[in-house]
């Protein structure tokens, strides 16, 4: 983490462009006044780098002169998370707002001013990751990406968790949200541009965090089977076990275990007895109280209502945590 507040008031706009410089990219940062509070929080997932500013209200200018020094091997994905921005590319200009997502070529000059203070969570992509031509990535910047259906409704929110979260990652996870993340990511960009993205890097990615959001909203269907998902997606059957295989499960399991944690939660708030066992195993798509008994027994080797008396019991709780 990196704060103006380190520093003495008269030093903040210097030690913010500087420490702009050596993290982001070169730009000229100005500000109605001299002193300036601005924080930044910066870490590294895969290929990613994600960096969270919040600042006061200000302006940036990434003119040639800092271009020239050749750090423009990097796109700029940025979530507005509060605040307003004010964007110009590329003879373009736009307003990014809470939820919108902005592209920014790190290439060509843009400018950018914050009218009010801010927060905003910036990944700074390799330009391969993407896999979009550098001419197309023209015709993106300065477009505000409203989180609003398709791709981008799905990116907003990921962006958002994932900047939040990334340090609590081991470094297999972290290398498989990486992944995740650049495919959503060049699958808004294609989707932007009408572009194919069957053929897109992380394009299984992407679809199976479709399938995951299908699977979390239908989830109380009883009915919710491989044969429902594959066909809502325009996938075979085998296809659907492909991809929950290459993460080392099922799509079986993955839906049971996913039920299983819903109704563990449910159950473990409501013990005053406001809700049965059975009510809460219908409402997560079980059909009945034998069912989910049978299944919470299979994996857990106890039945709900032992597990339920455990919970006072942090030893035996341990068991079937």
């Amino acid at each position: 983490m990196l704060t103006t507040r380190s520093v003495p008031e008269r030093e903040s706009l210097e030690f913010w462009h500087d420490a702009v410089l050596a993290t982001l990219v070169g730009m000229d940062i100005s500000a109605e006044k001299n002193v300036y509070d601005a924080t930044m929080w910066t870490d590294r997932l895969g290929d990613l780098q994600i960096t969270v500013v919040e600042c006061d209200p200000g302006m940036v200018h990434r003119s040639s002169r800092f271009i020239a020094h050749g750090d423009d091997n990097q796109v700029f994905v940025a979530l507005q998370s509060t605040g307003s921005a004010l964007v110009e590319q590329d003879g373009r200009s736009t307003e990014l707002k809470f939820g919108d997502i902005g592209f920014f070529e790190t290439n060509r000059p843009f400018r950018t001013r914050y009218p009010e203070r801010f927060r905003m969570k910036i990944f700074a992509v390799p330009r391969s990751v993407l896999g979009v031509r550098d001419e197309d990535l023209r015709k993106l910047t300065a477009r505000a990406l409203r989180p609003t259906h398709g791709v981008t409704a799905l990116l907003s929110p990921f962006m958002d968790q994932l900047a939040d979260d990334s340090a609590r990652y081991d470094t297999a996870t972290a290398g498989r949200l990486a992944r995740s993340m650049a495919g959503l990511l060049a699958a808004t960009a294609a989707d932007h541009l009408d572009l194919k993205s069957a053929d897109l890097p992380g394009a299984d990615d992407v679809l199976l965090l479709r399938i995951k959001a299908f699977i979390r909203w239908h989830l109380s269907d009883p009915d919710l089977s491989p044969q429902v998902i594959a066909r809502a997606h325009g996938i075979s059957v085998r296809y659907l076990h492909k991809l929950f295989g290459g993460e080392g499960t099922s799509v079986g399991r993955w839906i049971r275990d996913l039920r299983l944690r819903e109704c563990r939660a449910e159950l473990a708030t409501s013990r005053a007895g406001a809700v049965s066992v059975g009510q809460v195993a219908r409402r997560w798509g079980f059909s009945g109280t034998a069912h989910f008994g049978r299944v919470f027994r299979s994996v857990y080797g106890v039945s709900p209502s032992d597990w339920l008396q455990q919970l006072d019991d942090p030893v035996a709780i341990g068991a079937t945590s």
